[in-house]
């Protein structure tokens, strides 16, 4: 496929290296020269410098026969008119808008539909990135939280405890435990190394467990492998900027909710923009400030901020002095890796939350959802299937006929509103939604050709 990316930020950086390891044809523009000297050196792209919203730009870029534009610069504006031109100019069949402003989000039918701006789909890191967090909050213990199926199917990552009734048994025991819930072990990683999970694998301390289930029988799955945490009741949240603010309005009527922002200017606006939130003036990373607030009570300290150091000083420093959960917003994948194996207790990346949203557009076959996982190594798909048993080579065949590739394994299956978790003997039907995992997301392509009608597999 053949991708505009405009903007060569961290997103933007983040869209190309996913997507230029899979055979796409991607141009970067954006008007800083060293970073796309840097992008250049690293991949296997073309860049041009330039204004992404000019069309002259755009002409170069190859914007006359580019099958998706993805506007992701720091500038709303830049982003919303470079779509409108490359609809006008170019009929540029896929166009992607990331906004952040929340008074555009606000008219989003009305600005992004009928003859308004042209744009397909607007994505709000930021968005993305509260909505993440907050599953994370809503699952105490997890170290990742996906929805598909509108929902109706979550996959979680957790890691295994001492002590957790499943730890140190085959995996088949989770059933002979709980005959009454459905769930399904979809992969499982030790010391950073993936198992295939097999009806004799046995769970070990410290393995990190994706498993698929409905919302409603997440926590049993957990107490299988360690002990439940408690409901969180008391958050803090270092940084008032966007995403702290986000954060502190969908949980004040929830939770008891402390906000810390070091800006004076800052701390006034978003006080008066929240009803219940207690805003603090000072720095996330003062012990003193942390003890008056009773840090040894809160359940989880959530940092925020856009500076990664300072983000990861302050939750170690909120762990150490007792918080029960510390979690980070680490924009360095570098450092997403050294932190999440520490005294942080999750690492959050927001490439990682935003990148899925962007992926289930590039990928072929019907696929309506994408989420990254283990820090872009894995990928989980939401992929419908199409056809009768002679055009398809999954519908009308069992799970355990389906040629999978290595690695990738079928958690659940969505059928109207109805769900499967998957079993040996589960029979696909046409236009049922499969939640697939894969360990390595190269094989994807492999996966893709498996929900295209017609084309021959292996």
């Amino acid at each position: 496929m053949k991708i505009i990316i405009l903007g060569a930020g961290q997103v933007g950086t983040s869209v190309a290296a996913n997507l230029v390891n899979e055979a796409n044809d991607i141009t970067v523009v954006d008007t800083d020269a060293q970073r796309l000297r840097d992008l250049a050196d690293r991949f296997d792209l073309r860049t041009l410098q330039g204004h992404g919203a000019q069309p002259d730009v755009l002409m170069r870029a190859g914007g006359e026969d580019a099958e998706m534009i993805i506007a992701v610069t720091n500038s709303d504006e830049t982003n919303m008119v470079a779509c409108q031109v490359a609809y006008t100019l170019f009929h540029t069949p896929t166009k992607i808008a990331r906004v952040r402003a929340q008074g555009f989000l606000d008219h989003r039918e009305a600005l992004f539909g009928g003859d308004a701006f042209h744009v397909d789909v607007t994505i709000s890191p930021e968005q993305l990135v509260t909505d993440y967090i907050l599953r994370l909050i809503e699952t105490p213990g997890a170290l990742q939280v996906t929805d598909f199926a509108n929902g109706r199917v979550r996959l979680v990552a957790v890691r295994a405890y001492y002590g957790g009734p499943l730890v140190g048994q085959e995996l088949r025991a989770l059933y002979e435990h709980m005959p009454h819930i459905d769930a399904r072990v979809a992969a499982i990683y030790r010391q950073d190394r993936a198992l295939q999970p097999e009806g004799d694998t046995v769970i070990e301390a410290d393995d990190e467990v994706f498993f698929a289930a409905a919302p409603k029988h997440i926590r049993s799955v957990m107490s299988e492998l360690r002990r439940l945490d408690k409901p969180y009741k008391r958050l803090i949240f270092a940084g008032g900027g966007n995403i702290g603010t986000r954060l502190a309005r969908v949980t004040e009527r929830d939770y008891r909710v402390k906000v810390i922002e070091s800006n004076l200017e800052r701390c006034k606006q978003i006080a008066e923009s929240l009803e219940r939130t207690i805003v603090l003036h000072g720095d996330a990373a003062d012990e003193e400030l942390l003890l008056e607030e009773n840090i040894e009570d809160t359940d989880v300290f959530c940092a925020v901020t856009d500076d990664d150091e300072a983000n990861i000083l302050s939750a170690m420093l909120a762990k150490r002095l007792g918080a029960r959960k510390a979690m980070a917003l680490i924009n360095r994948s570098a450092y997403v890796d050294l932190v999440q194996s520490g005294p942080i207790d999750v690492a959050i990346s927001p490439q990682q939350a935003t990148i899925g949203t962007l992926l289930k557009h590039v990928r072929r076959g019907d696929v309506v959802m994408v989420h990254s996982l283990r820090r872009g190594a894995a990928e989980a798909i939401e992929a419908i299937a199409h056809g009768d048993q002679h055009s398809s080579k999954v519908v009308g065949r069992t799970i355990a006929a389906i040629h999978l590739p290595k690695g990738a394994s079928i958690g659940a299956i969505v059928r109207g509103d109805q769900v499967l978790i998957a079993h040996h003997d589960t029979v696909i039907e046409s236009e049922d939604h499969v939640i697939l995992f894969l360990q390595d997301r190269l094989r994807v392509p492999e996966v893709e050709k498996l929900f295209q009608v017609g084309v021959t597999f292996f």
